[in-house]
């Protein structure tokens, strides 16, 4: 593989970053999930590493840029990073300090027999770096929130693969375009994540997300929808749904407390809007197990 480089335009950093820390969770023959937490920000040179296996990455904090042989993308939270076995990648933090991930990473024989069933190949490959937040992968991400370390390993297990199919159909029905933006365009963009990951709660228009960026409200809504695969809309109401489920299942606080201090003005635009990400009501969200709610039948792509 032709080997990936930056130019040194891009690289004001001085010195490579740490190699991000690694807390493993969960582990079986054929797949590993682990905690990764990186410090790295814009006085660090990204440096070369390389996929072992198949990985698929939720991002719960933080922004940063990947690149591999399937194109390069800006990560945020609720997105998932994709990587191809054997494949080369570079993660850089040109615009911020720091994310946190959750990395599954499976064997070539299972995630082939996932594929087989989900794409209806074996031979399926990323042809993308990322997945945007979408909402049909807001369940399972909620649960990769919320999984905690003394989780039974068949939790665990099951809701990596639910994921891996989840992900796999997605991309196998319309892979998403490579995406064509400028570091300019990528640097305002990621200003204005890490904005509203800050401030979801607030009130935020579409004027004031465009003054963070410095741009006029026409190009900032091209811009971002280009980069992220979301318009600035649906990733902040995404955000907010995200809080809010994740409150749900870590805390016993009311439905309503939690969905005013998520930003939703009006609970019962909260409950029609929950119900439509999530399949169920917020108080049977709350009640079921994870994988009761999040193991639902996988929605294949159409034989044309």
């Amino acid at each position: 593989m032709k080997q990936l480089t930056s130019s040194p335009s891009k690289l004001a950093a001085e010195s490579p970053a740490d190699p991000p820390q690694s807390r493993p969770i969960a582990r079986g023959a054929d797949w590993s999930v682990s905690e990764q937490i990186c410090h790295a920000g814009p006085q660090h040179r990204p440096f070369e590493e390389r996929h072992g296996e198949v990985v698929i990455a939720a991002v719960l904090g933080g922004s940063f840029n990947y690149r591999t042989d399937s194109g390069r993308a800006l990560l945020y939270p609720g997105a998932f990073l994709l990587g191809n076995a054997g494949t080369c990648f570079e993660c850089g933090h040109q615009h911020g300090t720091g994310d946190r991930c959750v990395a599954f990473h499976y064997a070539d024989a299972l995630f082939e027999e996932i594929c087989a069933g989900a794409a209806g190949s074996h031979r399926f490959r990323f042809a993308a770096a990322m997945i945007p937040a979408l909402p049909k992968l807001a369940a399972p991400f909620v649960g990769i929130e919320t999984m905690g370390a003394a989780a039974p390993a068949i939790v665990i297990e099951e809701l990596a693969i639910r994921l891996a199919e989840l992900v796999v159909s997605t991309m196998s029905g319309a892979p998403p375009a490579r995406a064509a933006f400028s570091p300019g365009d990528e640097q305002r963009v990621a200003r204005v994540l890490r904005f509203i990951e800050d401030n979801a709660e607030r009130p935020l228009g579409l004027a004031s997300l465009a003054d963070v960026a410095a741009m006029s409200k026409y190009h900032f809504l091209r811009t971002f929808q280009r980069t992220t695969g979301l318009t600035p809309h649906q990733y902040l109401l995404g955000t907010r749904m995200r809080r809010a489920a994740t409150q749900l299942r870590a805390s016993h606080a009311p439905v309503a407390a939690i969905a005013y201090d998520a930003g939703f003005g009006d609970l019962s635009t909260f409950n029609n809007r929950f119900r439509k990400v999530f399949g169920v009501s917020p108080g049977r969200f709350r009640k079921e197990p994870p994988t009761q709610i999040e193991r639902g039948p996988v929605s294949r792509p159409r034989a044309s």
